[in-house]
């Protein structure tokens, strides 16, 4: 079982399990995200990144997780496209652009069967972020990507966290996209500049709470 860690309450969902995590900007989508990875000690991470490079991302994650044992994996996606030429980076690899729907699936099987291969049996996986996909591909294709991407996760027994900015897509969208996971973590804004929380689709829709 994998630990959702204490925002909600101690949390648990099975191995394999697919969650969407959906909100409008600047609602803290991703250090949520972050957070459920770095709940997780004992699990090698994995992160596909299509907004900030693999870099920004690693010293993020770093400074949220507790065990700095545990093996980390990014999948860049921004570097290259940015016309950077990043020099290698332990636990950092490349794929071309956020399009470069083949090299990301490469590289994310390549990260966990290195991770395998060093005696990790769980794994922790995060898409940042899907609405990037969609910028740059119909909905038809990306579905097609996630629907492989997600068998993965539940074929490795792992758990997968999928970022999407919620009000960037419509409801037919959002809708076809739900299919693909077994949950939803959703965010919405709150009095105060704060914001909210909930998890639907694994048992009974949690109450809203605080970020």
């Amino acid at each position: 079982m994998y630990n959702l860690g204490e925002t909600f309450s101690g949390m648990e969902v099975s191995p394999g399990t697919n969650l969407l995590v959906a909100g409008p900007p600047m609602t803290g989508k991703r250090r949520l995200t972050f957070d459920v990875l770095a709940h997780g000690d004992d699990s090698g991470t994995i992160i596909v990144t299509t907004k900030s490079t693999g870099k920004q991302v690693l010293s993020e994650y770093e400074s949220r997780r507790t065990d700095g044992d545990s093996p980390i994996g990014i999948v860049d996606c921004v570097s290259k496209q940015q016309g950077m030429n990043p020099g290698r980076v332990d636990g950092i690899e490349f794929a071309s652009s956020p399009v470069d729907m083949t090299g990301i699936g490469i590289k994310l099987s390549e990260f966990l069967q290195r991770f395998y291969d060093s005696g990790v049996r769980s794994n922790r996986i995060a898409f940042d972020s899907l609405s990037t996909l969609l910028m740059y591909s119909n909905l038809q294709t990306v579905f097609r990507f996630l629907h492989v991407f997600t068998g993965r996760v539940q074929s490795a027994e792992a758990l997968g966290l999928f970022v999407i900015d919620s009000s960037a897509h419509d409801a037919k969208t959002m809708s076809t996209l739900r299919q693909l996971f077994d949950g939803e973590i959703e965010i919405r804004e709150a009095d105060g500049n704060e914001s909210e929380v909930r998890m639907k689709g694994i048992g009974p829709t949690t109450d809203w709470q605080r970020l």
